[in-house]
């Protein structure tokens, strides 16, 4: 499963768990087998504010998506939310479990 990270500014948190075609975002289990090789899922088609595209699933079985990655207010504007948070990477999801997310630690050195 690749799950591309789309950074907003919200207050709230996320956590990520996958088993299988099965990822659960914030305790909401997103069922994804019934997605065909090749198929779509529509985002519309799937209650889930933390989503932020179609969900696909390849000719050769692997799904991508997109989810909202949040980072929290920064009360001192001499701040920023962590580079890791603003410009995320793609997360190639290989193992079940709880997947890992930048966290959203605010930092003046990195953009420095």
């Amino acid at each position: 499963m690749k799950i591309n990270l789309v950074p907003q500014r919200r207050d709230d948190a996320l956590v990520l768990f996958c088993n299988a075609d099965v990822l659960t975002i914030n305790g909401q289990a997103l069922d994804l087998s019934g997605i065909p090789a090749g198929g779509n899922m529509p985002l519309d088609a799937v209650s889930c504010g933390w989503l932020a595209s179609d969900i696909t699933r390849s000719a050769n079985g692997d799904l991508t998506l997109s989810i909202i990655l949040p980072h929290g207010f920064i009360a001192d504007p001499t701040t920023q939310a962590a580079k890791a948070v603003l410009y995320p990477v793609a997360i190639d999801v290989t193992e079940e479990g709880q997947i890992s997310l930048p966290t959203y630690e605010t930092t003046t050195s990195e953009f420095s």
